[in-house]
């Protein structure tokens, strides 16, 4: 499967997902009403603090058979692999489930901040939630299996399918059945009964026939894997912790309403890593199979070639929500006091967010070559770093405290642990990297959104502004773009090949 189709695919099926979820969190307020949504919000981060019992092991999945395509392993192997983390999945899915149903009550009565909705209908949400939870997070299993094999485009059309069902399909639902978040989980539910089969059947129908009688759940078909699932597992608990620590703080501290207002604003930022995702996503796979092949030239290549690609996107977003943060969030919801609410929050996590989707980069290098060690420290010290600020910022300042601990310690993290990273898996790259496929890229745009806030005329109505945040979003694409080295060299061969030395 082509490089280039796996990237196209990832765009066009995240980027959908990604659109019509957030376009449609204010037809989702409007109906549901801010406080049952802020259940939702809850949900999102419940979902990700599950994510802390995958052990490492989906991701293992996804490189595993990875490797299988590369040639590493046999028809049995990847099988028995499978087998034995369907087991394992299997097990703690029950387990985590079982606690979740446990602690409904406790978090109902006793975490959330809840003033309008009745106990009996947050703890039924709650359940719902718990099921829905472990659903899509055994799903990620059979999803690893899809990816490995770089069945990208199949995975993409099914995310677009599947999405539209939950996203889109969820509103006729509350407008004809009912606006009651236990109605809206409900559904999401069934939704994700119906993911969960479809997913196992393509995972079943990609991988290799063999004796059933060979198939067998033991530990030892894990043992070549399992220093690189505890590495990653630590990793994902550390991001976790990393992401979700302030929103689980915040959720206990303000209102259920006000937690609904502090996850639009932090949602709309995500959209910088939403938007991002899909390169990695694609080059994964590929960067493992060049790995294995033993072809660093075409690793780094393609490694340097991603970054450019994620900083051409990546940096004009950060740009326009961090310089007009409340006039995207007026333009979004049409709520001006929502907007000046938490226009700030929207700014600062943008921010951190731009600075973290690169600074997540050297993780694939070591993805790639099985080896993360150095990802474990460094994002233990981000940790390290991170909790003490996001306690004190958030009892200091607030909401607005959490993004000022994200973008700290983003930066630092950025400065301090990648040139160490590059330093060992690729030797004399950073500063070229850091230059040609980042700085390059950073300078046009910025220039150029500089010049349009002192010299353009802000509109203040929405369509005004909503065709203002369009025409600047396109201007920093475009000169973010023309700062790409990869994309010069393009032009240049391709339309003025006599200037090319022979």
């Amino acid at each position: 499967m082509s490089i280039k189709k796996n990237i196209a695919a990832n765009y066009f099926g995240q980027f959908y997902v990604a659109i019509i979820g957030i376009l449609l969190v204010p037809v989702y307020v409007s109906y549901m009403g801010a406080e049952a949504y802020g259940l939702v919000g809850f949900y999102v981060t419940l979902q990700a603090w599950f994510m802390l019992l995958d052990m490492g092991f989906t991701p293992t999945m996804a490189r595993e058979t990875s490797r299988y395509v590369g040639g590493a392993l046999s028809d049995i192997e990847l099988r028995n692999i499978l087998r034995t983390l369907e087991g394992i999945f299997a097990v703690i899915a029950v387990l985590g489930t079982g606690l979740m149903l446990f602690a409904t009550n406790s978090i109902a009565t006793q975490w959330l901040k809840v003033n309008e909705l009745s106990l009996s209908e947050v703890v039924d949400s709650l359940i719902l939630i718990s099921l829905i939870i472990s659903l899509r997070w055994m799903s990620g299993l059979y999803r690893g299996v899809i990816k490995g094999f770089e069945q990208i485009v199949w995975l993409n059309g099914f995310n677009v399918a599947i999405s539209t069902v939950r996203f889109v399909l969820v509103v006729p639902v509350l407008v004809y059945i009912g606006t009651a978040p236990t109605i809206f989980f409900g559904y999401q539910l069934l939704v994700s009964v119906a993911e969960f089969i479809l997913l196992l059947l393509k995972g079943y129908a990609l991988l290799p026939r063999v004796e059933t009688t060979a198939i067998n759940w033991d530990w030892k078909h894990l043992r070549g894997t399992i220093q690189f699932s505890l590495s990653h597992a630590f990793a994902g608990m550390v991001w976790v912790i990393a992401t979700q620590t302030d929103k689980l703080i915040i959720s206990g501290l303000i209102s259920l309403s006000d937690f609904a207002y502090f996850t639009l604003a932090v949602l709309v930022a995500s959209g910088v890593m939403i938007v991002t995702r899909p390169i990695s996503g694609a080059i994964l796979p590929r960067m493992t199979i060049l790995h294995a092949e033993e072809d660093q030239v075409k690793l780094i290549s393609l490694y340097r070639g991603a970054t450019q690609m994620v900083a051409v996107i990546s940096i004009p977003l950060v740009l326009i929500m961090s310089v007009f943060p409340q006039q995207v969030l007026f333009v979004w919801t049409g709520d001006y006091e929502l907007a000046s609410k938490v226009s700030s929050i929207l700014a600062l996590y943008a921010v951190g967010n731009g600075v973290m989707v690169l600074a997540a980069f050297p993780y694939l290098l070591q993805y790639a070559k099985g080896e993360l060690g150095l990802h474990l420290i460094g994002n233990a010290i981000f940790v390290i770093l991170f909790i003490p600020a996001l306690y004190f910022l958030v009892k200091a300042y607030g909401m607005q405290g959490a993004g000022y601990a994200w973008i700290t310690s983003n930066v630092l993290f950025f400065l301090l642990y990648v040139p160490i990273v590059h330093n060992k898996f690729a030797k004399g790259m950073h500063l070229k990297w850091l230059t040609f496929d980042i700085g390059t890229v950073a300078v046009p745009p910025l220039c150029f959104i500089l010049i349009t806030v002192m010299w353009v005329q802000v509109p203040s109505d929405r369509v005004g502004l909503a065709i203002f945040i369009f025409a600047v979003l396109i201007g920093t694409l475009f000169f973010s773009l023309i700062g790409a080295e990869k994309f010069r060299k393009f032009i240049k061969s391709r339309y003025f090949p006599r200037s090319q030395k022979v």
